[in-house]
């Protein structure tokens, strides 16, 4: 379908990305000179455009994580490496429930909303109303509107022990060893936990709870390197920079209740 007036694109090459929206009248402003948003509407998704100085740039429908690493915010976020690994290993899923600890500025909450679709359930906590506006105008600018299946609540998942029948948990908050009650009365048996961490410290203190607290069990902590590859003609070796260290991920399964 031809680009229409208000849709987001994202102009790349291999090297850089630049996310707009479309609006006649204006421009996209580059090292290269600028790019008239005019020319872009009617053209197709995969097209070849020129900046004022002839440079050439593709121009796409952004994908997720083009929208995340772009999208204005308040605070750090879980980028795409990472956010991919928790979908899987946390197996979220069309129709789940989620309860989330943590929006931030709304990059793990957009991947889990589009992951569990409208026959889920999102519910997500933060302590910080900025941060939840934040999220919310991130959320609006990528679905159009808030979705009807989100909970967006000012609280904090630390104190919050109503909560109960979700399929999974995650966690991006400092302290998540302080959630372990809100998490168990949460979950149901087999659901899934995923925690963020920045630190391998804070990891030990919340893989030591969970132990402790005897209803989780196959814990587990990866950590994710993203490496790219140079591969032109005969000349093939991994790129000089690399994605390395952004967080711990923590998995673990709720155990059932023995008698």
């Amino acid at each position: 379908m031809p680009f229409k007036e208000g849709e987001l694109v994202v102009f790349a090459d291999h090297r850089v990305q630049f996310l707009q929206r479309l609006t006649p009248g204006e421009r996209l402003h580059t090292y290269w000179g600028y790019i008239e948003h005019d020319e872009v509407l009617g053209r197709e998704p995969g097209s070849v455009v020129k900046t004022s100085q002839g440079k050439k740039l593709y121009v796409f429908c952004p994908t997720l994580s083009n929208y995340i690493v772009k999208m204005p915010r308040k605070s750090g976020i879980i980028y795409p490496k990472d956010l991919g690994i928790i979908m899987m290993w946390a197996d979220v899923q069309p129709g789940d429930r989620v309860l989330l600890g943590g929006v931030g500025s709304g990059a793990l909450l957009l991947a889990v909303l589009r992951q569990v679709g409208a026959a889920g359930k999102v519910v997500a906590y933060d302590v910080r109303q900025d941060m939840l506006d934040c999220a919310v105008e991130n959320i609006k600018a990528y679905f159009g509107d808030l979705p009807s299946y989100l909970e967006l609540r000012l609280g904090d998942i630390y104190e919050t022990n109503g909560e109960s029948g979700f399929d999974r948990v995650l966690l991006d908050v400092p302290e998540p060893w302080r959630a372990v009650k809100t998490v168990d009365n949460a979950l149901i048996p087999g659901g899934i936990l995923c925690s963020y961490l920045p630190s391998i410290m804070q990891v030990r203190t919340f893989v030591t709870v969970l132990q402790k607290a005897g209803t989780f069990g196959l814990i587990e902590t990866v950590e994710v390197m993203l490496r790219g590859w140079h591969i032109e003609g005969r000349a093939i070796r991994p790129q000089h920079r690399m994605v390395g260290h952004t967080g711990f991920l923590t998995f673990a399964r709720k155990l059932s209740v023995q008698e």
